[in-house]
């Protein structure tokens, strides 16, 4: 379920067209492998298009740094491996963010594993609750999301339209999908699947992150527990259009 590159390995441009260009070549040549609240979110009567982008969280920007756990248990053993997560990029007006995993314990490895990841951010505007995607139909998409209590005012909405009319501009919580795109630190014999995707529930008041990773040929619901970590920044980000 890992996908590595190493951190260094990540050349961040000073020009915003530059990376853009930089990322989709190395997507090209590299094989594809968050508590709760009861506020609603806000049925906009205004054209999705025209949307502003979600407001940015003082604790998902770039450099922020995460650490947790994954578990993958399944019917034979319980297990769960350390992660660490990082924000590399955001761009919130495209809903696009990317960052860096990397799992401590994995049993196969015998160094950290670390992946690059792409995410999208579930704004109504450039994605929605529905993925269409990586094997996930939209009863996938609604098992997964509903497992998230933060989820449940939105449910509804998101069963009629997916969720296009939902203003989540203020609301407390931002979702996401996470892909890992690419592995340089192991092989692609490491014995760990890179066909799957993470659902994420972010909260903006205290930072943590649920998530769950899915992949109809490994063991379902693998959560994924993450609090931010208070430490030095750095990384891309594409809104502020500054390197830091």
């Amino acid at each position: 379920m890992w996908l590595l590159i190493r951190l260094h390995d990540l050349i961040w441009s000073h020009q915003r067209s530059d990376f853009y260009q930089t990322e989709r070549r190395r997507r090209k040549k590299m094989p594809v492998r968050v508590v709760e609240s009861n506020t609603p979110a806000q049925v906009s009567g205004t054209d999705p298009g025209n949307r502003s982008p979600l407001p940015p969280s003082s604790l998902l920007g770039a450099g922020q740094a995460f650490s947790g756990t994954q578990n993958v248990s399944n019917q034979q053993k319980e297990e769960a491996w350390r992660v660490n997560v990082q924000i590399q990029g955001i761009d919130l007006e495209h809903g696009y963010l990317c960052g860096t995993m990397e799992a401590l314990n994995v049993p196969m490895a015998d160094t950290p594993v670390i992946t690059f990841w792409e995410g999208e951010i579930v704004d109504g505007k450039n994605y929605t609750f529905y993925t269409g995607k990586w094997e996930a139909t939209r009863e996938d998409d609604m098992r997964h999301w509903s497992k998230f209590p933060s989820f449940s005012p939105l449910q509804g909405q998101v069963e009629s339209d997916g969720g296009r009319q939902l203003d989540l501009n203020n609301y407390p919580y931002i979702f996401m999908r996470w892909k890992e795109q690419y592995f340089v630190n192991v092989g692609t014999d490491c014995g760990l699947t890179i066909a799957g995707f993470y659902y994420v529930c972010f909260s903006c008041s205290d930072g943590s992150i649920s998530g769950f990773y899915y992949d109809p040929n490994s063991s379902p619901f693998q959560k994924l527990e993450l609090k931010t970590v208070n430490e030095g920044r750095s990384g891309f980000s594409f809104s502020s259009y500054e390197l830091q």
